[in-house]
């Protein structure tokens, strides 16, 4: 059966070097009538379980391993508790993911547990994820943080592209971009290889394409020289 998305928007907030934001951020299901995997899912499980239905979720993948990408990830994964779905994480992401779950603990006598949670894929560059009849790439993207990824589908038309890439913008939390060189470098490297009529899906906002983000990504370059910018 052919695959299709479907896009669920979810609010809250997340906090960055002491700092809380508000933010919006979108989720994605990539699947058929029968099963979906979820890209992303972000703060509130309730709406992004409610447009899983009944398909059974195949794998849970997060393009990066900040806050607003785990605070509802266990949720929606442990949904079916007889047959909970895989979560899937780049290796160098792994830390914020520690960092996380270990803050959840320390913070209720009853979560100990969540010292101990881990993820159940390591993902690595050029590994594929399958539903229905479409295929998801994995692309790293290092920048944002160490593990993000985008996830790339041919069959679909279309780049997930997390919090790497933004409409008109690298992707941030705040103002702040921690490694700008790196993830302008990782942009880069994404967007020239693919057909220009490419949809962007990001992680926050709204979508684009590579041809309108290739044509201005080298501008951004400065502002590595305007770390507080609101570009």
């Amino acid at each position: 059966m052919d695959a299709r998305i479907d896009k669920v928007v979810t609010s809250g907030k997340v906090t960055l070097d002491d700092t809380e934001y508000e933010i919006e951020s979108n989720t994605y299901l990539v699947g058929d009538d029968e099963a979906v995997i979820v890209i992303d899912p972000s703060h509130d499980a309730e709406p992004i379980l409610a447009a899983v239905g009944e398909r059974e979720v195949m794998a849970v993948i997060c393009t990066d391993g900040r806050e607003g990408h785990l605070s509802a990830v266990l949720e929606v994964a442990e949904a079916d508790a007889e047959d909970p779905a895989p979560i899937a994480l780049h290796t160098r992401d792994r830390l914020l993911w520690r960092q996380y779950f270990r803050a959840l603990a320390d913070k209720s006598e009853d979560a100990d547990f969540m010292k101990d949670i881990q993820p159940d894929l390591d993902i690595e560059d050029g590994g594929v994820f399958e539903i229905g009849d479409a295929q998801l790439e994995v692309m790293h993207t290092p920048g944002h943080t160490p593990g993000s990824i985008c996830l790339y589908s041919e069959q679909l038309g279309v780049l997930f592209s997390g919090d790497t890439l933004h409409k008109g913008r690298p992707g941030r939390i705040g103002t702040d971009y921690p490694e700008l060189q790196e993830q302008l470098n990782s942009i880069g490297a994404i967007l020239s290889p693919l057909p220009r009529d490419i949809r962007i899906l990001p992680g926050q906002g709204d979508e684009t394409t590579v041809g309108e983000e290739d044509s201005q990504w080298e501008s951004w370059f400065a502002l590595a020289q305007e770390p507080d910018s609101e570009a």
